[in-house]
C-alpha cells in the first residue's frame, strides 16, 4: 500500500496537521528546522509523495466540495477533517472549499447561497462535538456527507468515531496489563462522546469478568483542572484504581501531575491512559499512551462517499463508525 500522511506522521512523530502544513508550504505556519527536517526525513524514508491533482472522475462538471463546520479554532478536529478530505479531493481532482457555519445564522442567506454559486459536486457537514442535528435543508439537494455528527432519522449518511469500541479498546488495554480496579475520568455527562466511552468502558469489564463500581467514575469537563482535580477524589477513596482512563488527552495531562504530586510513578503504581492522541501526548512524562481520534480518515471518507454517490454508487451504509486505533507510548 502507499504510505500515507498519517504514516509520515507516525514516523516523524508529529501530527498529522504538522505534516500537511510543512509539504504545502502554508504561508504562516512556523516550524523549527529539527522539525522540518524530521517530517522530510520520514517522507524520504517512506517514499510519500502528495496527492497531484488531475483530471476530475465525475463525469458532471461539478468538481466543487463544500466542507462546512460550526467552529474550526477551539480544538484541532475539525481542521484535521479539512485536511483529509483536501488530500483525497486532490486524488480525485476535486476541490474542497471551507466555510464557517455560525449557531443562529440563516443557511439560506449566509454560507449556503455563496456555496451554490459555484460548480457543486456535494457537501461535508462537520461538527465540532459529535452530537445529533437537525440538517440545513441544503444538505438534501445534493449529495451530502455528515461528519461527527448524525441525523436521528438516518436520513443523510454520517461518519462517526467508534467511541464505544474505542473505550472498550482503552479499558481492556489496562486490564492486559494486569490493573484490575480501573477508575475513569470522563468528559461532561449528556454528550455524546462520554456517553460512548463509559458504555465501552462498561462492556470492557462485563466481558472480562469485573464488577462495575460507580465510585469509580467521575466527570471532567475536558481540561486538565478536572483530570487533575478528579485524579485526587479517585486516589482518596478507601480503595483507590491502579489504572485511570481519561477520556481525553487534556484530562490524562491534569491525571498524571496529580498522581506526580501524591508520589505514584507511572505506571508502576498507576498506569493512564488518553484518549484524542493529541500533540501533547507524546511530550508527557511518560509519554502517554492513547487512542487516535481518526477525524483526518473522516473526512476523507466523506469525499470518496460523496464522490461515489455523486457517481451513481449508492452506499449501503447510513452511519458509519471509524476505529481509534491505540497508539502505545510508556504510561500503560
Amino acid at each position: 500500500m502507499k504510505p500515507t500522511m498519517m504514516d509520515v506522521a507516525a514516523r516523524a512523530g508529529v501530527s498529522q496537521a504538522t505534516v500537511s502544513l510543512i509539504l504545502n508550504g502554508s504561508s504562516g505556519a512556523r516550524f523549527s528546522e529539527a522539525t522540518r527536517k524530521k517530517v522530510m526525513d520520514a517522507v524520504n524514508e517512506l517514499g510519500y509523495r502528495l496527492p497531484n491533482r488531475s483530471i476530475a472522475t465525475d463525469p458532471s462538471e461539478s468538481s466543487v466540495i463544500a466542507f462546512l463546520t460550526d467552529e474550526l479554532t477551539t480544538d484541532p478536529w475539525m481542521a484535521l477533517a479539512f485536511e483529509g478530505a483536501r488530500e483525497k479531493a486532490l486524488e480525485l481532482g476535486v476541490i474542497v472549499t471551507l466555510g464557517i457555519f455560525r449557531a443562529g445564522e440563516d443557511p439560506n442567506e449566509d454560507v449556503f447561497s455563496l456555496c451554490q454559486r459555484q460548480p457543486l459536486l456535494g457537501y461535508i457537514f462537520g461538527t465540532i462535538l459529535t452530537r445529533k442535528i437537525d440538517p440545513p435543508a441544503a444538505l438534501f439537494k445534493m449529495p451530502s456527507v455528515l461528519v461527527n455528527c448524525y441525523d436521528q432519522s438516518r436520513r443523510l449518511p454520517s461518519i462517526l468515531p467508534g467511541d464505544v469500541a474505542g473505550g472498550r479498546a482503552a479499558t481492556e488495554r489496562l486490564i492486559q496489563a494486569g490493573r484490575r480496579r480501573i477508575g475513569l475520568i470522563n468528559g461532561q455527562d449528556g454528550l455524546d462522546n462520554p456517553r460512548d466511552r463509559l458504555r465501552g468502558y462498561k462492556q470492557a469489564l462485563a466481558s472480562n469478568d469485573f464488577t462495575f463500581d460507580a465510585d469509580l467514575v467521575r466527570y471532567g469537563n475536558w481540561e486538565p483542572s478536572s483530570g487533575y482535580t478528579e485524579t485526587h477524589a479517585l486516589m482518596d477513596l478507601a480503595n483507590p484504581p491502579d489504572a485511570i482512563f481519561c477520556a481525553n488527552d487534556l484530562m490524562a495531562l491534569g491525571c498524571i501531575e496529580a498522581l506526580k504530586e501524591r508520589g505514584k510513578s507511572i505506571p508502576g503504581d498507576v498506569s493512564v491512559i488518553g484518549f484524542d492522541n493529541r500533540d501533547i501526548a507524546q511530550f508527557l512524562r511518560p509519554p502517554l499512551t492513547t487512542l487516535h481520534l481518526p477525524l483526518f480518515q473522516m473526512g476523507a471518507m466523506a469525499v470518496e462517499m460523496i464522490h461515489d454517490i455523486a457517481g451513481g454508487l449508492k452506499s449501503s451504509h447510513d452511519q458509519l463508525k471509524v476505529e481509534c486505533p491505540i497508539v502505545e507510548r510508556q504510561s500503560v
